[in-house]
């Protein structure tokens, strides 16, 4: 009997102090053999035909790709089936997604096409204004998220001011010799990254699913240390090492600053250094079996005379940052309850057993495409 493929469970999009973020383009891949871009609306079941789908070719062996939505994390944006070079996708809004080679590689698939348009009609006016509403509670979380930026460069600033950096240089140069000293190089054409998100700030809280990305025969690496100390700059350091020694990378970014980082796998050599520390850490608690090699803390490079100097200070930025992000969360739930009243529409309107047609005819291409591979 074959055994079950396992299931990588990632975010390509996070709602960030910089607005929503997306990293959609990361998803299929530049070799990409069929993408399938599933347009329909709310509720009209392409996160399950995405599920189903999933389960069906993992249950045949294969490994997948769960993308999560970062606004409802229980909902999927995205499937990928790498050893078959295929995804689906949802190309709906806020990550509009259209085809770049049409019918050679991408194929839309449009589950509006079995709806009806007259339940829809009826409910017009009431979907215009659930719309409404959510795009307002959209805007308060990014609104505040954006507001909470200002105290966490506030916490931040304290933190880097009083950091020792030719300690923390140190340190960097100790981690850099740790992982690569006994490494060869890697000849590749192009050595390239993959970006995406272990985590995401959602409706219900920061989630991660950091056990579907490591296992224990990894060398781990953790570090820590408050903003401000250079963990998600640490991190980027031994990136950009990867990449200048030929390594392909899985580089995940930061779901509050999406332009940082907060871990880099190098699956070539088996090895992880990930952020472990507050608020966005990634907890490796949960994980049954992890191999430590190292756990790094830079908040040992800080002058604490200094620190103490600003300490009502640095508190008070630590409390507003904290504040406005558990706002911003209460926004997005508000927007999700709101979104439910959407699908059950939306789900009234539709003919599941023609989607579940679909999604018969859809597995059966993606079964053709693993005959030739």
């Amino acid at each position: 009997m074959t055994a079950k493929g396992r299931i990588k469970k990632v975010f390509s999009g996070s709602n960030t102090s910089a607005g929503f973020f997306s990293l959609f383009n990361n998803i299929a891949g530049r070799d990409a053999r069929r993408v399938f871009i599933i347009k329909g609306g709310p509720g009209t079941g392409k996160s399950t035909l995405m599920k189903a789908v999933g389960e069906k070719m993992r249950e045949k062996g294969y490994d997948i790709e769960h993308h999560y939505c970062s606004s409802d994390p229980g909902s999927l944006d995205a499937l990928v089936i790498p050893t078959l070079k295929v995804a689906m996708l949802d190309g709906t809004a806020p990550h509009i997604v259209d085809p770049v080679i049409p019918g050679a590689v991408d194929e839309i698939v449009n589950l509006g096409e079995h709806w009806s348009e007259d339940v829809l009609e009826n409910h017009k006016e009431e979907i215009i204004g659930i719309r409404k509403r959510m795009r307002r509670h959209f805007d308060t979380a990014y609104s505040l998220l954006r507001e909470s930026k200002v105290a966490y460069e506030e916490w931040s600033s304290y933190i880097s001011e009083a950091m020792d950096k030719t300690r923390y240089n140190k340190i960097t140069r100790i981690l850099v010799d740790s992982i690569f000293a006994d490494k060869a190089r890697e000849v590749r054409p192009e050595p390239n990254a993959r970006h995406l998100f272990a985590s995401a700030i959602t409706s219900r809280g920061i989630v991660d699913h950091l056990e579907t990305l490591l296992d224990n025969v990894m060398n781990l690496y953790t570090v820590k240390g408050e903003p401000g100390s250079g963990v998600k700059e640490l991190i980027a350091r031994i990136a950009q090492e990867a990449s200048e020694r030929g390594f392909y990378t899985e580089q995940y970014h930061c779901p509050y600053e999406p332009d940082k980082l907060d871990m880099v796998i190098i699956p070539s050599i088996g090895t992880a250094v990930l952020n472990s520390s507050l608020p966005y850490h990634l907890d490796i608690k949960k994980l049954d079996q992890v191999r430590i090699i190292e756990e790094i803390d830079l908040n040992s490079c800080l002058r604490q005379q200094e620190i103490r100097q600003f300490d009502e200070e640095l508190q008070d930025a630590k409390l507003r940052y904290n504040s406005l992000v558990a706002k911003a969360i209460r926004s997005l739930a508000k927007a999700m309850d709101i979104h439910a009243r959407l699908e059950q529409i939306y789900a009234e309107a539709m003919d599941f057993e023609q989607v579940s047609q679909v999604r018969d005819r859809v597995l059966a291409k993606i079964l053709d495409y693993a005959k030739y591979t």
